[in-house]
């Protein structure tokens, strides 16, 4: 086996044993951590699709994550309140059950990814960031104006979604779900990686012009990848939705984009596997300087600095020996 197999072996192993160990050890609270933890490894992960085989620095991921939370919110407001939430063509009340509603967060970020995706993509460079950005700040501000849905106080959830066979107000169960939408996310990643379909993506990354010139469209390559990201973003949106049962419009912000930014060049730049261990490495590291000092990210600024000088492909590269675009 190689160091990278047994890295990410080692790595799954823990997940799947974090829940039972956590309780016998009496520390029910790392399950609540890590599940935090593995939805922002999710909305890394599907970011690292942009950054690192796609060259599409985009400021604008978390986005795609506020659209999905909110969705979820938005349905629960009206399943509780007994309000349609729309008549026409036909009636819509609502709904807390997760078969309809996860789904409907994933296509409903896909939706908003389709729609800026395709506007943002038409241009390039310092263009292509901005632009992006300015999309998360326009639908930031938009539902900071939606008061019927709290409005800048954010809108909370009387209980978390109800799934058949699960429990997912039990912490154990969330768990598993947030764990297996991550474990199905990063199979189905590296398998569009390493299929023709990621060879003129990483290709175009590299090289649009030379694409171009082979008679390859790379836009509709560019803008499938820039869907599926910003649908697995609103996936995570969801999740977190769940989790902390309240949702605002800071999730939309240009901060959580650069937060989700770090962990993926903290974890390794086009890597899929690296954003994970980029998410870990620094929520807990955020959850740890925060119980002393509310400056926290004071010492978390020196500690990225080394990473970048000494370990230039990542944790995860520095780890597994991973050089990275190669899933």
């Amino acid at each position: 086996m190689t160091r990278k197999q047994i890295t990410i072996g080692c790595g799954a192993i823990i997940l799947i044993l974090l829940p039972p160990a956590a309780l016998l050890s009496g520390n029910p609270y790392l399950i609540s951590l890590t599940s935090r933890i593995i939805i922002y490894a999710l909305a890394a992960a599907s970011l690292d699709l942009l950054l690192g085989y796609g060259a599409m620095i985009s400021l604008g991921h978390a986005a795609f994550v506020g659209v999905g939370a909110y969705t979820i919110a938005i349905l629960h407001f009206h399943s509780a309140g007994a309000e349609p939430l729309f008549s026409w063509p036909f009636l819509f009340a609502g709904s807390n059950n997760a078969l309809l509603t996860l789904p409907l967060a994933t296509l409903s970020a896909s939706f908003a990814a389709l729609i800026i995706g395709g506007l943002s993509l038409r241009t390039t460079g310092m263009h292509f960031i901005m632009i992006t950005l300015a999309f998360a700040q326009m639908l930031y501000y938009f539902f900071i104006s939606l008061e019927k849905y709290g409005g800048d106080d954010g809108l909370s959830l009387a209980t978390r979604n109800s799934l058949v066979g699960l429990n997912l107000g039990n912490s154990s169960h969330f768990y598993y779900l947030c764990l297996a939408a991550l474990f199905v996310f990063l199979i189905l990643a590296h398998r569009l990686v390493n299929s023709r379909f990621g060879l003129v993506v990483r290709g175009a990354g590299n090289n649009d012009r030379r694409i171009k010139g082979l008679g390859i469209h790379s836009y509709r390559y560019k803008l499938v990848t820039f869907v599926i990201a910003g649908g697995s973003a609103g996936l995570a949106g969801a999740l977190l939705a769940n989790q902390t049962e309240f949702v605002s419009p800071g999730l939309m912000h240009w901060t959580l984009s650069g937060e989700l930014m770090v962990m993926v060049l903290l974890g390794g730049l086009g890597t899929l596997f690296g954003p994970v261990l980029g998410a870990t490495v620094f929520l807990a590291l955020e959850t740890t300087l925060a119980m002393y000092t509310e400056h926290w990210m004071i010492y978390m600024g020196p500690f990225l600095v080394l990473t970048v000088i000494f370990a230039k492909r990542g944790l995860f590269g520095f780890l597994a020996g991973d050089k990275g675009k190669n899933g």
